[in-house]
Parts: C-alpha cells; structure tokens; sequence
C-alpha cells in the first residue's frame, strides 16, 4: 500500500501548524503502525499524532505534548516526568475551543504550554510545584476540570449514567450464561410495540404547507386537506395548539428559529413513493399507524459534535462475529479494548454546552455493532462500527457502513463509507458508523433510494426478535436539502421495521438515511434546549424521555450529556457562532 497520497494531504492539512509538524518518514512510520495487524496502544491508532518533548529545569525529567491530531487540535496527551528514572504521569487535555485556540509546548530552558487565542497568549507550567495545579484539577472529580486560567480543560475519569433498565440487561449480558438470550426474551415478549403511538384524524387543517423548513412529507392528500392528528411531542410548536400536528407538514419549533419538528404515520405517505424503485418489504398495519416524529436542523445555522460515552461503544470485540472472523491474541478489532490514557466522558464540555441546543442517543454498542450474519460477518472481522471523536480514531471506519461525519472546514455529510475515504481521515473531527443505509443515494437524481439490504434481517444487521420480526421502536438519521439549504433530520420511530423508516425517509426528501438505535427510550433519546422565561428548558421529543434525565432533591432537572457524564455516546447540535 503506498501512503504517500495521504501523507501529501496531511501535510497539507498542516500547514500553519509548524509547532507540531511531523517528517514524511515520521508519518509513515506512524501509518505503518496504525495498519499492523497486532494488540497495541490507543496511540498507536493515531497516524497523525506528533509529540513535542522538553527537558525540566528543576532536575532530570522532562514534559511532553503530544497533538493527537495536529489537524483538528483539541485532543493532546500531557506527559510529565519528574526525574529519569521516575515513572510518567499523563493527563488527557482538551482544549475547547480549537477553531479559535492553539495549544503548543515551548522547548527553550524554561519550558511552558502557550495557549493562543487571537492576540491573546496565555503561559501556563502546570508541572511546576509538583504538578500541583494538575493535581487539583484532577482532585476535583469534575470530568472537564479548568486549568491555565480556564483555557485548557483536564478530562477526568468518571461514572457514566445509565437508567436502570440498561444496567440489568448489562448485568445478565456480563454475568449469566444465556443472559443475552433472557434479555431478548423479555424485550420481545414484555417490551414490543411498548412504545407504539397512533392517533386517527382529528380534522383537516385548511392551511398550506410550509414555505420553509424541509419539503413535507409527501402524500396522496392536497396540502390544504392533510389531516391534523393528536401527538405526544413535548415540544412547543409555533402555530399549532399542544398535542395536535398536521400530519407530514413542518411546524417551527417555538423560541428556536431554524429549528422545525414534523409528525408522520407510514400509511399517510404517497403511493408513488412505494413505487419509486427500490425494494422494501410491505408495511404491516401496525407500523402503517403507528405515529413518529421528525426534528429538523437547518445546518446553515447549525453545528454538529459527537462524543462517545463513558462505557459505550466499547472498544473489544463484539460476541456477534464468529470465532473465525477474529484474530488470536488481539483484544479488539482495532488492537485495543481500553481507550486508557485518554478519557471518555458521554458529555458536552461547558463551553460547547453555552451553545448546545439539542442532544440525541448516538448509536449502537459494541455488543450490537458488528456483523453476526450474512456476508459483512466473513470479513473485516465482521466489520465492527467505527467512530472518531475530536479527531482522535478509537475504532477504524469500515468501508460499507453508514457514516455520519463533520470535516474541520465545517462540512457535514452522511454516506456508505468507502477505502478510497480514509484519505479524509486527518480532516476528520468526527465520524460515527451505524450499520448499512436505509437510503442509498441515487447518482443520477441525487434522490434517495432503499438500500439493497433493507429487507434482509442478518445481512442488515438491523436487530430486533430472535425469529427476525423487525417491528420496534427505533431513530434513524438522514440528510435532506431544499432550495439551497441543508437540514440534518433526526427521526423517531414508536414501532416500525427498516422498511418503513427507508419510506418514510424517502417520503420526507431525503437523499441518504442511516439508522441510529433501537429499543428503548434512552436509546432514541431526543432533548431541545429552548429559551423560556429568562431560563432553559429541557423539552423532550415524548414524555418518557424526561425519565432518563436526572433530578436533584429540588426537582432541578439536569439534562443528559449536558449536566452528567453518560455511558452512552451522543451528537450534540450547536447554534454557530457569528464571524465578525
């Protein structure tokens, strides 16, 4: 394999970033490593890193820096050694902020980490005295501790939340023979169509559909006569009375311009898009009535950020692919299974947060995302799911899998992953897999289409009963444009099989759509934070979300991955900031 293509656009990517610029023979080496088939150290998956080393004056040791991804500048390693013979103390250092930041390790007698920030230059030597301001930064047990004037955040390791619900499946996956067996039981036979909502039509709503926002769903039905219907949404609309929708159109989501929610029923969408081409099974009349929702993104006034949980995805293999798919003496997929020294926190950092307007559950665990069936299980070592946070690789991207991904010049896209894509990888902020498409973009129209594993269960991949029944609550994800605008559309299911999210997705515009996660709750959890009498408040997509966040004793909500580490991995949407 030569890797000179990808060295030549990482060192383009680098220009201007001298203090941690990296030598062609530096990078090979570090590719070389990254591809070895072989148990390694988290480090040793970033091809991109370079280490900026300089001696102490207070004796022997020396401190250094180490740039995870020099091209997206937010993840460093902090190593601190007291004298050569001592052991090295590291810290996992964020810094928040890096389209307007720096951070680099000046090398002279008195070395010091410089911070920039426009004109700003701030020196800090938090090795110094003992290490004592990293020492009480990690005292402190917050999971993102200020440092360096508050430039700089020191991630600290911590319990992730989890409900109750997902701490006993995890409990009998780990510790009972057969434990994955029993929680699929009482899933299917206690907890199926558990959250299924429908409503029958309650009127005709008389008013057109919307001239901005995404296109409205398509139906058989004249935009003037489209059914208004009952909804359980927990988010204040512009323009339409609590608990009533029109079915299919776009309502703004009130106090948060850009921001749009549209209620659905499969059975209300246009025949002419089942007919469209693709194939997708036939809709059973559960699904067909069963009532979802989705929330749309104008990602003109958008950003979006991912962050992996405390626990979750893990980083070992996943029990679906057989035996002979792994290889002996590689603890995980990526030669790894703990992401140590780096630390994971399922968590926005507080100065994301100021300008975080919803999260949402990301997608699947380890234990799911990987291949157990079908031809995706008998290579690629059954093609575990991939992400990247921060620029950092904890999970290589497999080629044919769905990726939802940001580049550090803003872009956002969403598309089955290819090999000929790794050479993106230094550009990469953020990528997270899940599965196959639902909706494959067509070349010719630019349209989306089914994916042409929509109706098969072990090929797919896409979950659900032991006796391949699809039919559950599940979230999807898509991409959708009109007139110039680009929205990013979350979608939640109450029950449905991949066949009538691929329709639904389709009906709406989409030109891609990928699913998300399935079963529960809190694993297709959805909140808005929107302004309301001088404070924020944390509005679900339905009622039962409310239950996965904390309270304190006051009734004080504090919001999932906003005010407490989570073990599960999320996206974060953030309003953008205005360039002056």
């Amino acid at each position: 394999m030569s890797y000179r293509p990808l060295l030549l656009t990482l060192l383009a990517v680098l220009v201007g970033t001298s203090a941690f610029a990296q030598s062609a023979d530096q990078l090979a080496q570090q590719r070389e490593a990254y591809d070895a088939v072989r148990a390694k150290a988290v480090l040793d998956l970033q091809p991109f890193r370079n280490t900026m080393t300089a001696p102490l004056i207070e004796g022997s040791g020396e401190v250094t820096l180490t740039s995870l991804n020099p091209g997206v500048g937010a993840w460093f390693l902090l190593g601190v050694r007291s004298s050569a013979d001592g052991a090295t103390s590291e810290y996992h250092i964020e810094n928040p902020d890096p389209a307007t930041q720096t951070l680099s390790l000046s090398t002279g007698p008195d070395p010091a980490l410089i911070i920039r920030r426009n004109r700003d230059v701030v020196r800090c030597a938090p090795w110094s005295d003992g290490a004592k301001a990293l020492v009480a930064a990690r005292e402190t047990g917050l999971p993102y501790a200020p440092f360096c004037e508050e430039t700089l955040f020191l991630r600290n390791k911590v319990r992730g939340s989890r409900t109750n619900l997902e701490a006993a499946a995890e409990f009998l996956r780990d510790n009972i023979w057969g434990g994955e067996n029993i929680v699929r039981f009482v899933r299917d036979n206690f907890f199926k169509d558990s959250q299924l909502e429908t409503s029958e039509a309650l009127s005709t709503s008389g008013a057109k559909t919307r001239q901005d926002g995404p296109y409205a769903m398509r139906t058989d039905t004249p935009d003037d006569q489209r059914p208004v219907i009952g909804t359980l949404l927990d988010i204040a609309l512009t323009g339409m009375p609590a608990g009533r929708m029109r079915m299919g159109d776009w309502h703004p989501v009130s106090n948060q311009p850009g921001v749009f929610a549209s209620a659905f029923q499969p059975r209300a969408i246009a025949r002419e898009v089942f007919e469209s081409g693709g194939k997708t099974n036939r809709l059973d009349s559960v699904e067909a009535k069963a009532t979802g929702y989705m929330i749309a993104f104008d990602l003109g006034q958008f950003d979006i950020g991912f962050a992996l949980g405390t626990d979750h995805p893990a980083l070992g293999w996943s029990p679906r692919p057989a035996a002979a798919a792994r290889i002996r003496g590689l603890p995980g997929p990526d030669g790894i299974k703990k992401a140590d020294p780096l630390v994971r926190l399922g968590m926005v950092n507080p100065v994301t947060a100021n300008r975080t307007i919803a999260t949402f559950t990301a997608g699947f665990k380890r234990q799911h995302g990987a291949f157990r069936f079908g031809d995706m299980a008998t290579f690629k070592m059954g093609h575990h799911y991939g992400f990247i946070e921060k620029g950092v690789i904890l999970s290589k991207l497999q080629p044919g899998l769905s990726t939802l991904f940001r580049l550090t010049d803003g872009t956002i896209e969403m598309k089955t992953w290819q090999e000929a894509d790794n050479a993106l990888l230094p550009q990469i902020q953020f990528a997270r897999q899940n599965g196959v498409p639902l909706l494959e973009t067509d070349p010719a129209t630019g349209m989306g289409v089914p994916g042409d594993r929509v109706t098969q269960w072990g090929a797919g991949n896409w979950s659900g009963s032991a006796d391949a029944k699809l039919r559950t609550l599940r979230a999807g994800a898509c991409m959708a444009e009109r007139d110039g605008s680009r929205y990013l559309l979350y979608g939640y299911f109450s029950t449905a099989t991949p066949s009538a999210m691929a329709r639904t997705f389709q009906a709406y515009g989409c030109s891609y759509a990928m699913l998300l996660d399935m079963n529960a709750l809190e694993h297709t959890y959805l909140a808005l934070y929107v302004p309301r009498g001088g404070q924020m408040h944390v509005a679900h997509l339905v009622p039962g979300m409310a239950l996965v966040d904390k309270k304190l004793r006051d009734g004080t909500v504090i919001p999932r991955f906003i005010g407490s580490p989570d073990n599960r991995d999320l996206f974060y949407v953030t309003r953008k900031e205005v360039q002056e």
